[in-house]
């Protein structure tokens, strides 16, 4: 069995750590370089840094700062925000950033992903898909820039995966988002037996049983953790945190 991965995910707004709650609301957390420092004592299998402004606020990634951050991590580092050409992928992986996350890039320039793999590796792109439940239809993705998916949720991943050639997808829940009350599980099933590439489950999670129902009854391959990696406890103070592999490894 491959080994099942547990990542701390960091938000990023421009100057500090920041944790929302369905993405709304932005908490400061702290500074990145402390925060990554800690990490890598605990030992982390990976790390993800999403600047949540960046395409918002239409600026490039700060690759000083992301230089910065890549030089202090001792664990593979994932980094989403901003990214719009090649030659901004590109500088990421020369900064040492091994997987870039895409998102609003998808809808804006998808030719640009495809060259970027062709020239770096379909396990060098990973694809964020966040979806939420509108109040009168199904669940479906979700841009936070208001671009229009014209997907549902598997036909969006499937589309990802076998026209983009993407090599592994993050699947986030936006009513989940810093709500402490587990994954979207259904979702995440589903987009698990659907695609034949590594899946992240990410929004929600709030305890190790969150964990261990996401990874080993869901399946997916790896689980991100937002407000238990920042948080003491729900409604409590900012605690870097990362949980043993022993408590989560399946009984």
């Amino acid at each position: 069995m491959a080994l099942k991965r547990i990542i701390p995910c960091l938000l990023y707004d421009g100057s500090g750590l920041v944790k929302t709650v369905k993405f709304k609301n932005p908490s400061y957390i702290g500074d990145p370089i402390n925060a990554i420092k800690i990490f890598n004592e605990k030992e982390v299998d990976e790390l993800i840094l999403i600047d949540i402004n960046a395409s918002k606020q239409k600026r490039r990634p700060n690759f000083t700062k992301i230089a910065d951050m890549a030089g202090e991590a001792f664990m593979p580092f994932a980094y989403g925000g901003g990214v719009k050409t090649f030659d901004d992928f590109a500088t990421l992986y020369k900064l040492g950033i091994e997987k870039v996350i895409v998102n609003s890039l998808i809808q804006e320039h998808p030719e640009t992903i495809k060259n970027v793999i062709a020239a770096y590796g379909s396990q060098a792109v990973v694809a964020c898909i966040d979806f939420k439940k509108p109040m009168f239809s199904s669940k479906s993705p979700h841009s936070y820039t208001g671009h229009k998916i014209k997907y549902d949720i598997i036909a969006y991943a499937n589309y990802l995966v076998k026209e983009l050639g993407i090599g592994e997808l993050m699947v986030q829940s936006v009513d989940k988002d810093g709500t402490w009350e587990g994954y979207d599980n259904e979702v995440i099933e589903q987009v698990v037996s659907s695609v034949d590439v590594p899946v992240i489950a990410a929004g929600g999670c709030g305890n190790l049983n969150h964990l261990k129902e996401v990874l080993y009854k869901s399946n997916a391959q790896a689980a991100a953790i937002g407000s238990m990696a920042v948080y003491s406890k729900k409604g409590m103070g900012v605690l870097i945190n990362f949980p043993t592999r022993e408590n989560v490894i399946q009984e």
